[in-house]
């Protein structure tokens, strides 16, 4: 199996690689450059990198030779476009998307299998514009094998920061729910119950490579069972888990919709809230005080509740119940997260919508009030920092990798601009556009 999957990893990928061995510098020519979303936009810039890194930007047009060592660089047109850091997304599933048989997947697909669609996935996102990713749950050994790949060059995709699996107590969000022991036993799940139990879990995922830790506070709308979206692990419990992750070094993402569940993960010391649906102005307050970012995913609410209305046994009923309550509240609480004072980063639960469609969290985000220049410092600086990653991505200057985007139009001006990319740089390397997606599920996209 390992051998056959080698095979065909070299063989799709040679391409990729031989084009890294190729050109070492770029001039990319930019009309206009928004080099630090918190900045100002810059007219006739250019952005020297040598093979992933960007070595400068300079006023004008630079043309090759000007700068040492440049003589055959390759010059990138984007004179007419508007330039901007490639994307970050907080908060992926990069593994899998909805499909209608998900209980019998969850038991039968391999996880050799789950690293290819997760590739094929990684490029839909790419394509899109988000040059770096953050894995908040996914099959351990796929995940860390495709983010472990995308590293060392052996196949191109976005950068991928991996929590391995997501910690969940026994019977909460994530659990297997409803399989015999011999079929989904817990050592395999991040299932934890009590101080101890969630210690180890945590320490677990360190151990087989974890980027990060994520846990959920609260119950979820897509969890196979009626028991709501509040508080699920004990107070107790998301201390051990925080402090556990925190000694090791590693940040925690908290999945959290009810209010209660949100506070106490607050409390515990949590880096980032994921979703917080019912957030209102007692735990923004509480957000601002502890620091922590909200990662709002307005997409995937979206997503559900018109799943629910428009395709209603798509879902089980507990599920469905649970998507037409939350699904409808969330832009409402990222327009208090926002008018608070709140740390967003940008992340929209790929894998509940479509990958590749991550840009319209964007359009959501514009529509509950929050400006485009501060959508932009969320996808791209907010999330940098997020992820522990302001080092090497999230603006374009000199020293970082060289991930960049270009759109038609100012997104400053009308956000859906980033909808439509037309050129995409990761890490030095272009990626080519004209790819259509794989057409991998049968019900019509959302």
């Amino acid at each position: 199996m390992h051998k056959a999957l080698f095979g065909l990893l070299s063989a799709v990928f040679c391409s990729f690689v031989s084009a890294q061995a190729g050109s070492q510098w770029k001039i990319i020519h930019a009309g206009s450059l928004l080099a630090d979303a918190r900045e100002e936009v810059r007219a006739e810039q250019s952005i020297i990198i040598r093979n992933n890194v960007i070595v400068e930007v300079r006023d004008g047009y630079v043309a090759p030779g000007e700068v040492s060592g440049t003589a055959n660089a390759k010059v990138i047109d984007l004179s007419n476009q508007f330039v901007l850091p490639g994307l970050i997304d907080s908060h992926t599933h990069i593994l899998s998307q909805q499909e209608p048989n998900s209980r019998e997947i969850r038991v039968t697909r391999s996880d050799e299998l789950s690293t290819l669609m997760g590739y094929e996935f990684g490029m839909r996102t790419l394509r899109a514009g988000f040059t770096t990713i953050r894995n908040v749950g996914g099959t351990r050994n796929a995940i860390f094998a495709l983010r472990d790949a995308i590293n060392q060059g052996i196949v191109m995709g976005p950068r991928i920061k991996a929590a391995g699996q997501g910690i969940t107590p026994t019977g909460g969000h994530g659990d297997g729910g409803g399989f015999r022991d011999d079929i989904f036993p817990h050592p395999h799940t991040g299932v934890c119950d009590g101080v101890t139990e969630c210690r180890k879990a945590v320490r677990t995922q360190v151990k087989y490579g974890a980027d990060h830790i994520k846990y959920v506070a609260t119950g979820g709308v897509l969890s196979l069972t009626a028991t709501g979206t509040e508080q699920q692990f004990t107070d107790e419990e998301q201390i051990a888990l925080v402090q556990a992750a925190h000694a090791m070094g590693r940040k925690v993402a908290a999945h959290a919709h009810g209010k209660t569940g949100m506070m106490a993960a607050l409390l515990a010391g949590v880096d980032s809230i994921e979703h917080g649906s019912y957030l209102d102005e007692e735990v923004a307050d509480l957000f601002v005080r502890t620091g922590a970012y909200l990662v709002p995913t307005l997409i995937a609410g979206y997503t559900v509740e018109r799943i629910a209305t428009e395709q209603p046994e798509f879902f089980i009923p507990a599920v469905r119940q649970k998507a037409l309550e939350v699904g409808p509240i969330m832009r409402n609480a990222l327009r208090i997260a926002h008018e608070r004072g709140v740390k967003i980063a940008y992340g929209t639960d790929a894998g509940v919508n479509d990958h590749g469609t991550n840009a319209y969290e964007a359009v959501l985000m514009a529509e509950a009030g929050m400006p485009a220049r501060e959508i932009l410092i969320a996808a791209t600086v907010n999330a940098a920092d997020l992820m522990s990653l302001t080092e090497i991505t999230g603006t374009i200057e000199a020293g970082k990798d060289a991930d960049i985007l270009a759109v038609g139009s100012n997104p400053l001006e009308d956000i859906s601009a980033l909808m439509q990319p037309t050129f995409v740089m990761a890490r030095g390397n272009e990626v080519n556009l004209a790819v259509p997606p794989v057409d991998l599920f049968p019900w019509p996209d959302l």
